[in-house]
């Protein structure tokens, strides 16, 4: 696909399709302008006649006749009170949605310069095209490798999106988008990969691929013997009921001064989970295949930074295992020394994302970061607290954590931040070891976070739990991508 920008008079370019946004009240962009001056007033005549309503993410397509254009998409972009990021977002994802699968093979976008009420740096015409590129890849997005017959390819294979002045400025938002949206794209085939395929050696394959693709990204890759010697004895103890290894994948790239600490991220790389030997229900368990996504966003957060070379340093650490319950499994009263040194009593062997966080997390204190974010499907009682729409957060530091919720906000990948309070660490006491690695059924998430905290008191640390958020289920299973825009954003905030 061809993705480029356009200050030209909308009229000098010819395309089969032209897309306009249309506000359901309020003035109307210079480009709807153009374009309803340049067919007569036809958009004037639709929308007093009633075809067209404005109405947020409606939209309406004509043929055109005589025109530079064979054909125009209406998108409508609601009411200027009304319009935000998020429903912005929805009419981006409308207007492609009957773009993309449609007769045209080319098309010029002209949303960039629908303005929202607010003034923050969303409403922002760079902003704009960062959102515009990001929404093109992600809705572009099909996951075909494992079907014997394969869709028709699409028609459309060029897309220019209309706007003010071609700088470099909007050039590099739209170019950051896009490479976000890549990123979110390889996030999505990771984590939709069948975990007959996506192992943990074959996740560590992924990144060392990277390693060669690109000369800014360094990876190294401990095999079980190494942890073993280093002392890894939770990640080790998930792994060892299954006959795929696991491996601790370390990851640098290094785009700013040698002088300036990393900021670091570590994800949860479970790659199946069966629980181990207490085993989940059957019903819905090939969705665990989707409890490595923190790792499979760390990935593809990392592609974002190796594509676009942003002045700063990043370390990722993946903690890569299989948990399946065979006679070598962890057992319920397990206890095993992390790290760090403390004893963990294993009670629930499906609580085993934080057991190999918790050595990626010692592991990582080795880099001297800036500041560590954790990305983990970690607990179903995130679900239970936010749904599917925010991911669940949790920090030892109100400035890291701020940030986080700020970046959301920008990206539109939006966060939920969820007390880290004493009071919880009691409910991991153990008559037997340091703690144990369950809370209890109250405040699941808090309980898991709380587990990790231990880990992390040499740095700031922030947990994203994105259980409800790294997957859809049902109809649209599938992958997400997220939290990767959140990550991008607040890593490209700090970028010199």
């Amino acid at each position: 696909m061809n993705f480029s920008l356009s200050s030209k008079a909308i009229t000098a370019t010819k395309t089969d399709c032209l897309v306009i946004g249309l506000p359901e009240k309020g003035e109307w962009p210079e480009t709807t302008k153009a374009a309803d001056e340049a067919l007569g007033g036809l958009i004037k005549q639709l929308d007093k006649a009633g075809d067209v309503t404005g109405k947020n993410a409606s939209v309406n397509t004509f043929p055109l006749i005589d025109q530079p254009w064979k054909r125009i998409i209406v998108v409508g972009t609601g009411k200027d009170s009304e319009r935000n990021l998020a429903n912005y977002r929805k009419a981006l994802i409308a207007t492609l949605g009957a773009l993309k699968d449609g007769p045209s093979s080319n098309a010029l976008i002209c949303l960039a310069d629908t303005t929202f009420q607010s003034q923050d740096a969303a409403s922002s015409e760079e902003a704009r095209l960062n959102l515009i590129g990001r929404t093109l890849e992600e809705q572009l997005y099909t996951f075909t490798d494992y079907k014997s017959e394969k869709p028709a390819a699409r028609k459309l294979n060029k897309v220019v999106i209309q706007t003010s002045t071609a700088d470099k400025p909007r050039k590099d938002a739209l170019n950051l988008g896009l490479a976000t949206g890549r990123g979110m794209n390889f996030t999505r085939d990771l984590g939709n990969t069948p975990p007959n395929i996506c192992h943990p050696i074959w996740l560590a394959e992924q990144a060392e691929n990277m390693a060669k693709e690109y000369d800014n990204i360094k990876t190294e890759v401990l095999d079980e013997k190494q942890m073993e010697k280093l002392g890894m004895n939770t990640i080790l103890a998930v792994g060892k009921g299954s006959k795929q290894p696991p491996r601790l994948i370390v990851m640098e790239y290094r785009g700013g001064s040698t002088k300036d600490k990393p900021y670091a991220l570590v994800g949860k790389g479970i790659t199946f989970d069966s629980g181990g030997i207490s085993l989940k229900p059957g019903e819905g368990m090939d969705e665990m295949k989707y409890d490595m996504g923190g790792s499979a966003s760390v990935l593809g957060t990392m592609q974002v930074l190796a594509e676009t070379k942003p002045k700063i340093n990043v370390v990722a650490v993946i903690a890569a295992a299989e948990n399946m319950p065979d006679g070598g499994a962890s057992r319920p009263g397990d206890i095993v020394t992390t790290l760090n040194g403390m004893t963990v009593e294993i009670l629930n062997t499906d609580a085993e994302g934080r057991l190999v966080l918790c050595d990626a997390l010692t592991y990582v204190k080795k880099f001297e970061p800036q500041a560590v974010v954790d990305l983990a499907t970690l607990t179903g009682a995130c679900i239970i607290a936010l749904g599917h729409h925010a991911t669940g957060l949790l920090s030892n530091n109100d400035e890291l954590a701020n940030e986080l919720l700020s970046a959301g906000e920008r990206s539109g990948d939006r966060a939920w931040r969820l007390p880290l309070w004493d009071e919880y660490q009691s409910q991991l006491d153990s008559n037997f070891a340091d703690m144990a690695n369950i809370g209890g059924r109250p405040a699941g998430t808090i309980t898991a976070a709380c587990f990790l905290s231990r880990f992390a008191k040499d740095y700031r640390w922030a947990h994203l739990d994105i259980a409800g958020t790294a997957w859809n289920s049902g109809k649209a299973k599938g992958a997400t991508g997220r939290p990767v825009p959140l990550l991008v954003d607040y890593l490209m905030s700090h970028a010199g």
